[in-house]
């Protein structure tokens, strides 16, 4: 009897395990983000109270960032013109190191988020003879600007991580997923495990 128990109350246990802990970390993680942001970025801590000491508003700093974000993008799209833009990434690209990161930079948030998008065709790579295959994202399809014809670049992200690989693979061993991207990522990040429903 107390061996049943103790069976079904483990079996419980971690069936509410399976339930609480991704909802929590989620959460939490979201939780965690808002508020490190909100807390960097709140500049109400230059308004001070009756008593002199600074005055903290909750979520003050993502509305900041917001308005902020916004009315840039507002800017650059309605009043500054092509060459100003041009002009601007002239400039850029003449600070060593700081060309750098901002390049990689912009590159990765447009490839996700821009106009061209990059990571929104999964593929399947033949990685070897024996059959092992990898799941990546077609990010480049020529390479004869850099005498690599008939190759490709894709890109692998890794498991649980916002990081990944960047390869080049002979074409005839890629091949396109028959899912979506985001699916195709979730499915990657997730290492394996995500659901293909």
């Amino acid at each position: 009897m107390f061996k049943k128990f103790f069976q079904r109350f483990l079996y419980y246990l971690i069936k509410g395990t399976l339930v609480v802990i991704p909802v929590a970390g989620a959460v939490f993680l979201i939780i965690w983000l808002v508020a490190t942001l909100d807390n960097a970025l709140n500049l109400t801590h230059l308004i001070e109270d009756e008593n002199g000491a600074p005055r903290y508003i909750p979520g003050m700093g993502i509305v900041t960032v917001i308005v902020v974000l916004v009315l840039v993008g507002f800017v650059f799209t309605t009043l500054v013109t092509v060459p100003i833009q041009q002009w601007m990434a002239r400039m850029v690209n003449r600070i060593p190191i700081f060309n750098t990161l901002y390049s990689s930079i912009k590159d990765f948030t447009e490839a996700f988020v821009g106009d061209a998008k990059k990571f929104n065709e999964p593929v399947l790579v033949e990685i070897n003879e024996t059959g092992l295959k990898k799941i990546g994202f077609l990010t480049q399809r020529n390479l004869k600007a850099i005498h690599l014809e008939g190759e490709v670049l894709v890109y692998f992200p890794y498991s649980y991580s916002f990081a990944g690989q960047v390869v080049v693979v002979k074409a005839e061993r890629v091949s396109k997923l028959h899912m979506s991207a985001t699916e195709a990522m979730k499915l990657v990040v997730s290492g394996g495990v995500s659901s293909l429903d």
